[in-house]
């Protein structure tokens, strides 16, 4: 039986673990031929394999998204080799907490380039390649899916920056939104609260760590497939419906 997502082609970045892993499996589950986009290839290299056993169309697309030319170069790649190009789910991102006054601002800019910079060039380079699939056949839609956090939302004393950085994602993807979605790409913008990746490793502070586990130790948190599944919902619903933000925290956690 034909996946809902059939005849269309997808791009995920940050898709060697987590969020991105899970959402490549969900989308070829789907139907959709993936271009799997990150850094480590051996990764992507397995979830390459275990996707074409179950029939699924891949790319692997070793890439460090921060690098313009890389970014563009992978949505270049995915229309070239998979033919077009009908969803961009935005995921790469890096958290690296702390206080202010201790900070390395060499780690700000690792924020700002990943999460922020990326994910605007590569927004910018699909663009086209977005609005020529919702002009024609088989969904008359196409989708970006932008993944910000809670942390977009709400300002936390030791998250500075990287409340800075979801902030103006949630910001460039409402403004984007605005722009495009009378041309059928609808601009989701999904914000997951503690979910269970390696997110948090990217810290090594022993204070941010202990407050983390303060904060979220007791909390069931959610999986990548339960974010995966919600992004599955935004980017399958008929073309009359936007799905324009989705706040999903874990059921125990308060903030």
């Amino acid at each position: 039986m034909p996946g809902r997502l059939s005849g269309t082609v997808a791009l995920v970045t940050g898709a060697s673990s987590g969020i991105g892993e899970a959402t490549a499996a969900m989308l070829a589950a789907e139907g959709a031929a993936v271009a799997i986009a990150a850094r480590r290839r051996e990764r992507l290299e397995g979830l390459a394999a275990r996707m074409t056993s179950g029939g699924g169309r891949v790319l692997v697309l070793e890439a460090d998204v921060t690098g313009e030319q890389q970014a563009r170069d992978a949505v270049r790649r995915t229309v070239s080799e998979l033919g077009r190009l009908d969803i961009l789910i935005n995921n790469a991102g890096v958290m690296i907490l702390g206080r202010v006054e201790r900070a390395d601002p060499a780690q700000w800019r690792q924020m700002l380039d990943v999460n922020v910079a990326a994910l605007m060039i590569l927004s910018h380079a699909a663009l086209p390649h977005l609005l020529e699939a919702a002009a024609g056949e088989p969904r008359h839609v196409a989708d970006i899916v932008n993944i910000s956090s809670v942390a977009g939302r709400a300002a936390r004393a030791g998250s500075g920056a990287y409340n800075a950085t979801k902030w103006a994602v949630n910001a460039f993807s409402e403004a984007l939104r605005q722009e495009v979605t009378g041309q059928h790409v609808r601009v989701g913008l999904v914000e997951p609260g503690a979910v269970d990746t390696e997110l948090v490793s990217h810290n090594t502070d022993p204070e941010v760590l202990a407050r983390l586990a303060q904060r979220f130790g007791a909390v069931e948190r959610l999986t990548a497939d339960d974010i995966a599944e919600v992004i599955g919902f935004v980017v399958t619903r008929p073309r009359r419906v936007a799905v324009n933000e989705m706040l999903v925290r874990p059921t125990e956690q308060v903030q």
